[in-house]
C-alpha cells in the first residue's frame, strides 16, 4: 500500500515529505523532481518567497544508488527563510483562510502557530511526492500534464497576464481553473467494491486537499446538468488493433469508479489567494475590536503552480491505485504482471 506523510512549517527548517510503499528497483532521478519543484514555483503573480526560496530535494533514504530499496523514502527541501522563531505575532485573522477556524481549535492566542502549517508552502512537499510517483507511472507509459484554462474568467495567455497585471496594480487577488490530463492510464484502476476505493472519489479529495481548491470536475462534470443521458454518454467500439474504446470521453475516463482506458481528464478552481495587500475587515483577537486583516508575504496568483501541485496529487492517487491493482514489492514482477493483465483483457 502506498502511502505518505508531509511535516514543516512555512518559515520552519525544511518540508519533509515520507512516502511508504514503493517497490524496490526503481531508478530515481534528482534532476526530475527538482524540475518538477521549479515548475511549482513558476507563473505570472507569485510572490517575493519564490525569489528567496531554491526548492531542491535531498533523498535522505530509501535509496542506495538512487534505487528504491521497499523501505520508505524520505525527502527534505530546505527553507532559506527559516525565521519562525523570530517572526511577528499574528492577531487579526484573514478572512477566507484558516486563521480564525484553526486558532479557535486548537487554543491558540497567536496565529502565526495557525499560518504556519496551513500555508501552501507545504505543497513543495506534495509536489516532490508528486515527481517520485511520475517517475514510477512512467515506466509504465503514464503521464500527466496540467494546463492553466482560465485566470478570473479571462482564456489565453495574454488576457491571462493583463489580468493578473490589473490584479497586482489594484492590491487584490484572483484565482482560476485549470485542468489536469493523465494519458496511458490502462483500464481496472480503482473499484466499485467500497467507497474509499473509487477512483474519482480519491481524485476528487487529492485535489480538494490543495489549499485554496473549491471545485473539482471530472469530465463533463457540470455540464451533465443540462443534457440527457443519450448526449453524453460515451458510446462503445471495438476492434482488434485498439481493443474497446471510445469516440468521445465526457466520463474523463472514469465509470463506476474505475478507468476505463481513456484519459482521466480533471478541473480544479481556485479561489483568490486570501492575503490581500488592501486587507479586508476583521477583528482583533486581543481586544475584539474592530480591525483590518493582517497582510503576510504572499502571491497575486497561483492558479498555475496549482496545476503543478494538481499534477502531483492525482500522479499519487494514480500510483497507489496502480500499486494496489498489480503488486507493490518488485519492479520486475510489477512489470510482468502488468504485461500479462494487458494481454487478458485485450
Amino acid at each position: 500500500m502506498l502511502r505518505y506523510l508531509t511535516a514543516g512549517e512555512s518559515h520552519g527548517k525544511a518540508q519533509i515529505a515520507i512516502l511508504e510503499g514503493l517497490p524496490t528497483g526503481l531508478k530515481l532521478d534528482a534532476g526530475k523532481i527538482n524540475r518538477e519543484l521549479k515548475r511549482r514555483q513558476a507563473g505570472f503573480g507569485r510572490g517575493r518567497r519564490m525569489q528567496i526560496e531554491n526548492d531542491c530535494a535531498e533523498i535522505v533514504s530509501g535509496v542506495k544508488g538512487m534505487t528504491t530499496l521497499g523501505s520508505p523514502l524520505t525527502l527534505c527541501i530546505k527553507n532559506k527563510d527559516a525565521s519562525i522563531e523570530n517572526l511577528h505575532k499574528v492577531i487579526c485573522p484573514r478572512p477566507g483562510h484558516a486563521d480564525l477556524a484553526g486558532l479557535l481549535k486548537y487554543g491558540f492566542s497567536d496565529i502565526r502557530e495557525v499560518l504556519e502549517r496551513a500555508s501552501a508552502r507545504s505543497t513543495a512537499a506534495t509536489v516532490a511526492i508528486g515527481a517520485v510517483c511520475k517517475i514510477l507511472l512512467e515506466e509504465f507509459g503514464i503521464e500527466i500534464f496540467s494546463k492553466v484554462l482560465s485566470v478570473g474568467g479571462e482564456q489565453g495567455r495574454e488576457a491571462i497576464i493583463r489580468k493578473i497585471s490589473a490584479t497586482i496594480a489594484k492590491k487584490d487577488t484572483v484565482g482560476g481553473i485549470f485542468e489536469v490530463r493523465a494519458k496511458g492510464v490502462p483500464v481496472g484502476l480503482g473499484s466499485y467494491a467500497q467507497a474509499d476505493r473509487r477512483l474519482d472519489a480519491l481524485f476528487a479529495g487529492g485535489l480538494m486537499a490543495i489549499p485554496g481548491i473549491k471545485v473539482v470536475e471530472i469530465g463533463l462534470g457540470l455540464g451533465y446538468a443540462d443534457k440527457f443521458g443519450s448526449a453524453c454518454h460515451d458510446e462503445i467500439y471495438y476492434s482488434k488493433a485498439a481493443g474497446y474504446f471510445r469516440k468521445t470521453n465526457n466520463a474523463g475516463g472514469i465509470e463506476g469508479g474505475i478507468s476505463n482506458g481513456e484519459d482521466i481528464i480533471l478541473r480544479a478552481c481556485m479561489k483568490p489567494i486570501s492575503t490581500l495587500m488592501k486587507p479586508l475587515g476583521s477583528v482583533n483577537i486581543t481586544t475584539k475590536s474592530i480591525s483590518k486583516a493582517a497582510t503576510e508575504r504572499s502571491d497575486t496568483c497561483v492558479v498555475e503552480a496549482a496545476g503543478v501541485v494538481g499534477e502531483a496529487a492525482c500522479a499519487y492517487v494514480l500510483a497507489a491505485a496502480f500499486l494496489e491493482k498489480f503488486g507493490s514489492d518488485c519492479l520486475v514482477d510489477i512489470k510482468q504482471g502488468y504485461k500479462n493483465y494487458l494481454k487478458r483483457i485485450r
